[in-house]
Parts: C-alpha cells; sequence; structure tokens
C-alpha cells in the first residue's frame, strides 16, 4: 500500500474519532440538560421561559414538555387540594353550631318533668345527636389526613405520657361499665405524633370498652431493637378469625355487634394514623375471650 492510501485511511480513522467524540459531548450535554430539567422539576422551578427548540435535541425536547406537563398536573392537584381544605372546614363549621344546639336543647327538656314516653323519645334524640357529632368529627379528621391537610410530626417521646393520658381520659367511662382499666408503666420511647397517636390509641380503648362486658381492660408497652409495642388488651366478646382482617376498614361494623353503638371508622382512622408514622396494627383475638390490639411505632 502506497503513502496516499495510509493517508487516507488515517484521516478516515481520524475522521471516524471525531464524529465518536462529538456524538459523546452531544449525549453528555443532553444528560446535562436533563439533569437541569429534573433539578429544577423537584425544586418546582421548572418552566419553559428559556425554552429554545434548536438547541435542544429531541429527547431533551419530549423530556421538557413532560415535565411542564407534570408540573401543571401537580399545580392542578395543589388547587383540588386547596378546594377540599375549604370544603371541610365549611362543612366542619357549618354543622358544628347546629349540632351543638341539638344536644343543648336535648339536655334542657330531659331536666324537665316528661311522660315517660316524651322522655325516652328526647334520650334517644340526644343519644343520636351525640353520634352525628362524632361522626362528622371522624370524617373531618379522616379526609384531612387523606388529604394532607393535617400533616403528622413523629418525634422521639417517651410513651408513659402518652398511655397516662389515654387512661385518664377513658378510666371513668369504664368505671360506669363497672370494667377495670389498668395500665403497666413503661420507660420505653418511640417516634410518633403525641396528639394524632393520642386520637388513635383512644379509639381503641373506646371499642375496648364499648364491646366489653365485664373485666380488665390493660395497657402495656414493650420495647424492641427497631420498634415499641403498645398493646390493649380486653376481656371482651372477642372477633371471629374470618372478621379479622376485615375490621379496619372504613364503615365496616360486624352483624354481631351492630346493636352497639359506634359508625365504624375509628379503627380505619386508627390505622391510617399509625401508618402515616411508619408504624402498624395488628390483632389476636379469641371469641369469648378477649382481644389484644397491638400497635407498632418506629424508634
Amino acid at each position: 500500500m502506497n503513502k496516499t492510501g495510509i493517508v487516507i485511511i488515517l484521516l478516515c480513522f481520524l475522521a471516524a474519532a471525531a464524529v465518536v467524540l462529538w456524538e459523546r459531548r452531544k449525549a453528555r450535554k443532553t444528560m446535562e440538560e436533563i439533569e437541569r430539567m429534573l433539578d429544577a422539576a423537584m425544586t418546582g422551578s421548572f418552566s419553559e421561559t428559556n425554552f429554545d427548540e434548536s438547541q435542544l435535541s429531541a429527547l431533551e425536547t419530549k423530556f421538557a414538555h413532560y415535565l411542564s406537563a407534570a408540573e401543571a398536573s401537580s399545580q392542578n392537584i395543589a388547587q383540588e387540594k386547596d378546594k377540599i381544605k375549604t370544603l371541610i372546614a365549611d362543612i366542619s363549621h357549618q354543622t358544628k353550631t347546629p349540632i351543638a344546639n341539638l344536644l343543648l336543647y336535648s339536655e334542657l327538656l330531659m331536666e324537665e318533668t316528661l311522660p315517660a314516653l316524651a322522655k325516652a323519645n328526647v334520650e334517644a334524640l340526644y343519644k343520636q345527636s351525640e353520634k352525628l357529632r362524632f361522626l362528622i368529627d371522624s370524617l373531618v379528621k379522616l379526609s384531612r389526613l387523606e388529604n394532607g391537610i393535617i400533616s403528622l410530626s413523629p418525634q422521639p417521646t417517651a410513651l408513659q405520657p402518652l398511655l397516662e393520658s389515654v387512661v385518664e381520659q377513658y378510666t371513668a367511662k369504664a368505671s360506669e361499665k363497672g370494667l377495670s382499666l389498668q395500665m403497666q408503666d413503661t420507660d420505653a420511647f418511640a417516634v410518633f405524633d403525641f396528639k394524632w397517636t393520642a386520637e388513635a390509641l383512644a379509639n381503641i380503648v373506646d371499642n375496648a370498652i364499648k364491646y366489653t362486658e365485664h373485666g380488665t381492660i390493660t395497657i402495656s408497652a414493650v420495647s424492641y431493637e427497631m420498634f415499641a409495642r403498645i398493646d390493649i388488651s380486653d376481656t371482651g366478646s372477642g372477633i371471629p378469625e374470618s372478621e379479622q382482617a376485615k375490621i379496619f376498614a372504613r364503615f365496616y361494623r360486624s352483624n354481631s355487634v351492630q346493636k352497639q353503638e359506634g359508625v365504624g371508622i375509628g379503627l380505619y382512622l386508627a390505622r391510617q394514623i399509625i401508618s402515616g408514622e411508619g408504624g402498624y396494627i395488628k390483632v389476636a383475638s379469641v371469641p369469648g375471650k378477649g382481644s389484644t390490639f397491638s400497635i407498632f411505632l418506629p424508634k
């Protein structure tokens, strides 16, 4: 092969190498532009204000269009959340006064000297008004949690004050029914939102009182390496195994407890709160002997 042929081959090789190098630089530039777009999208500052399609590859162009659509969708979701927040606030505000009036007038009527039938009707009216107030309060809380209007703020906290607050809240109600509400002291800690975890725990204790005719309700806590466990044990009617997976569903009520007060939302709300904190709830029960609800909270 003469020198001219060798030179041509070298030139072709150099040209091919230059093309490869140029393509790599172009690909790197495209990836850098996509990374910039992602960073802007994650901080909520992405826009096409300075968008110049001539400077972008087809991939960058499509990616830019996708991020623009995602940004618009995010703004729509935020607007819908604001509307839901306003609606929930309106429902809570507009129903609070009428229900409070129903309860007040029912109490005033019960203080009057009434025929037996009329008195029974007034007492029924009072109980149904209380039930309505509880239902609306629970639905408002649930809606706020599900729509992210209320955010949980878990903090490393001792469990003892949490258990004491729930026992103090429900001791009188348990005594009225002839039940003993007991608590075992603990030095366990966990990471949880005090207010909302107390709400979850209160719902479970309230259920235990409601479905226990005689005996004891015990609250205790155990500490593990990764979790702390709170147990609420009762000597009530128990839950059939076939229903144990259903009791945390919204508005679920077993046929065996239909005559009891309740709307079937307390356990659902409790599970939403605990799962929102990175924990979970388990139940173990033997029909006729009682149940134990175990709340696991991260440490």
